[in-house]
């Protein structure tokens, strides 16, 4: 499905920001530091398992929690 990155991202920028800008400004450098330019995704971006797992590490680095994707969000 696309846009999982994306939204991981926005994720992991939200829940550090808390609604500071300066935080996610901050965020979003450490993410570009660490490989993943939140502005080079988007709704409709593939998701690269490898990006994925980039995601996923850079949360954990950062102290984020991910929360899983429901099966039931699919439309079928």
């Amino acid at each position: 499905m696309a846009g999982e990155i994306k939204r991981m991202i926005d994720s992991i920028i939200d829940q550090r920001a808390k609604g500071n800008v300066t935080v996610a400004l901050a965020t979003k450098t450490k993410l570009i530091f660490k490989g993943l330019n939140p502005d080079r995704f988007s709704g409709t971006s593939p998701d690269d398992p490898a990006i994925l797992a980039k995601v996923r590490a850079a949360a954990a680095e950062l102290g984020v929690q991910l929360q899983a994707r429901s099966v039931s969000n699919y439309v079928h």
